[in-house]
């Protein structure tokens, strides 16, 4: 054992108390950095001399050759940290949908003045004061200024819903880029973190800065943590690795004509779509897609059995100008085609037929048993749908069974008794809306008897999928319509005709001799009576019904956000403070561990001194 190895022990003592003070600075610093771990100085007996071997010499035991720094190590719990990561993906999720929600919530605008249902009670009330005075001009203008007026609330409520979805779409684009932004970061710490521990250190402002965009990661994105192997850090999203140490998956845009030509988020590598389930861009494409998308329709299924409800009776109304067969709205077609041809595949050259409306020859009477067997199959979301019909049926009681059978083809009688198939919207993206694409009948109903089809059998069926589908249906009087263009909320109009002559306004319906009494209000008090009759294709609702349903339903989305992000708001609260607790900086504490190993330092100082006196002593006094 040396002389001076007390000089060498104070030394250590002084390094490592030191480092301790210069950790404990470091915390202070950080203590308002996020992401920050406080650290600690892990102190440890350095090895004493004579270790048990058979060269030790006699000694009364080992000699103890004071202290090192074994690690600096991070206060951290791996098993909250999963926790927290588990948990901010749903935070993620209900912050963006309940956002968004409210705007939607706006967008409703009930109960206002200008809201739709608002327009739509005074358009009806302008058509029952056209019935009360059918022969005045004053009465026409109100029906035409306040149809107007409601065709302008419906613009600007699918313009408020098409608008908040377009920035639903933008914030997709942002929230990707910054996932691969996020991911590369990742992958690049992980491999200096690993360059890092081969080393032998600890590389805590590493790790703290890569836990910290794990959790960001995770506010996107659902996302799950792997490791078990400590030199390779996996992250895991969709059942894919997202990052795998120094390697990472990016994700790109792919747009197409589907879903209003909105871009899909797939996978770089191989172009697959890529499903998320939680975070902000699992609740934007949600929004988007289904949401936004699913209002979208609502508001335009109802434009569109409105116009046709209300075209339906005005066509065959005569105004007081002699003028007869004007629809009162229009809407813009799809294809210019009549027979609504159409190039699908961009090949130039027709392969499809966009329908929307296929109306029978023959008048049928609802109440009437129909005295025939067999089964109809129609389009649904997916696949096809049959729908059976029994002799003993009534004629209700088939068009209730095809609008309840969950086709996207639906059937009502119109004013005339005969029988209307309308397509719906689409549950998929890839299908377009208000097109009818497959009908079908095994037996008689729609063939011979409502005079819909040309035959019976698949031979005679229906298919939108080729040109001139309409040679399907029953020649010599049956009658379809052109599918209208994408969201006609967005499109329908007051007719032009009327427009310029109010006088064209329907208020009766011709005579036997092609013209129309001065008093009479038969085709006023048809439009006023759609009010309240239970015409909403598929659900047999009313207008009201609707706008009562549309609103409420709005409302139960924005309570369950809100409740929900409350819910999850206070679940991470905990978890955040509990994790605080474990890894925050306590800046009381870190000043008290300052002043301890500063009290060691000197002690050690002391200690140096103390040895350097007796040195002294025996170098300089021993000797004389």
């Amino acid at each position: 054992m040396s002389t001076f190895s007390s000089i060498e022990m104070g030394k250590r003592s002084l390094f490592a108390h030191n480092q301790a003070i210069q950790t404990a600075g470091h915390n202070l610093s950080n203590s308002s950095t996020e992401g920050y771990s406080r650290q600690r100085v892990q102190m440890k007996a350095f090895e004493p001399i004579y270790r048990p071997d058979l060269s030790r010499a006699e000694t009364p035991g080992q000699i103890g050759q004071g202290v090192t720094v074994e690690a600096i190590r991070r206060l951290r719990d791996e098993l909250l940290d999963q926790r927290i990561v588990a948990q901010t993906n749903g935070e993620g999720y209900w912050a963006t949908r309940d956002n968004y929600i409210l705007m939607m919530e706006q967008i409703y605008n009930e109960p206002a003045e200008t809201s739709v249902r608002t327009r739509m009670d005074q358009f009806w009330d302008s058509w029952e004061e056209l019935a009360l005075y059918p022969e005045s001009r004053a009465a026409r203008q109100a029906v035409l200024t306040r149809g107007e007026t409601l065709v302008d609330a419906i613009q600007q409520q699918y313009r408020g819903l098409q608008g908040v979805r377009d920035i639903i779409n933008g914030d997709i684009e942002v929230v990707v880029r910054q996932v691969n932004e996020y991911s590369r970061q990742i992958a690049a710490l992980n491999e200096e973190i690993v360059k890092v521990k081969a080393m032998g250190d600890n590389p805590n402002d590493l790790m703290d800065r890569r836990d910290l965009l794990v959790e960001q990661l995770s506010g996107l994105i659902n996302i799950t943590v792997d490791q078990r192997d400590p030199d390779e850090f996996v992250v895991h999203t969709a059942g894919l690795e997202l990052v795998q140490g120094r390697s990472y998956r990016t994700f790109d845009l792919r747009t197409g004509i589907e879903n209003d030509g909105y871009a899909e988020v797939v996978w770089s590598e191989n172009g697959n779509r890529a499903e998320f389930t939680g975070g902000k861009l699992g609740a934007l494409i949600e929004l988007r897609d289904k949401d936004f998308r699913d209002e979208i329709q609502s508001l335009d299924t109802m434009t569109m059995n409105f116009v046709d409800l209300v075209n339906d009776v005005h066509r065959d109304g005569m105004g007081a100008n002699g003028r007869t067969g004007v629809d009162f709205f229009v809407e813009q077609p799809f294809v210019n085609n009549v027979a609504g041809n159409y190039d699908r595949n961009g090949d130039g050259e027709y392969d499809s037929s966009y329908i929307f409306r296929v109306t029978g020859a023959n008048k049928l009477s609802a109440r009437e048993q129909i005295g025939l067997a067999g089964e109809i199959t129609l389009s649904a979301g997916t696949g096809t749908v049959r729908v059976p019909y029994y002799p003993t049926d009534m004629v209700a009681d088939v068009v209730a069974r095809i609008n309840n059978s969950g086709a996207e083809v639906v059937a009502r009688l119109d004013r005339d008794g005969r029988l209307v198939l309308k397509g719906t919207t689409a549950e998929s993206v890839d299908n377009p809306d208000f097109v009818i694409r497959y009908v079908e009948d095994s037996g008689r109903f729609l063939a011979g008897y409502a005079g819909v089809l040309r035959g019976s059998g698949p031979e005679n069926a229906y298919t939108w999928d080729r040109a001139d589908a309409v040679d399907l249906v029953a020649p010599g009087g049956a009658q379809y319509a052109v599918a209208p263009i994408a969201h006609p909320a967005g499109w329908m109009e007051v007719n032009k005709v009327i427009a310029a002559d109010v006088q064209t306004i329907a208020a009766g319906f011709p005579n036997d001799e092609g013209t129309a009494f001065a008093g009479d209000n038969r085709a006023a008090v048809a439009i006023s009576q759609i009010r309240n009759s239970a015409v909403m294709v598929g659900d047999s609702r009313t207008f009201d019904d609707y706008f009562a349903e549309a609103v409420t339903g709005v409302g139960l989305k924005g309570e369950q956000a809100a409740r929900a992000l409350e819910t999850q708001r206070s679940i991470m609260k905990e978890l955040r403070d509990l994790r605080d607790s474990v890894s925050g900086v306590n800046i009381d504490e870190e000043l008290a561990d300052v002043i301890k190993f500063q009290h060691g330092y000197n002690a050690a100082a002391r200690f140096i001194a103390t040895v350097d006196e007796m040195l002294d002593t025996i170098i300089n006094r021993m000797g004389v």
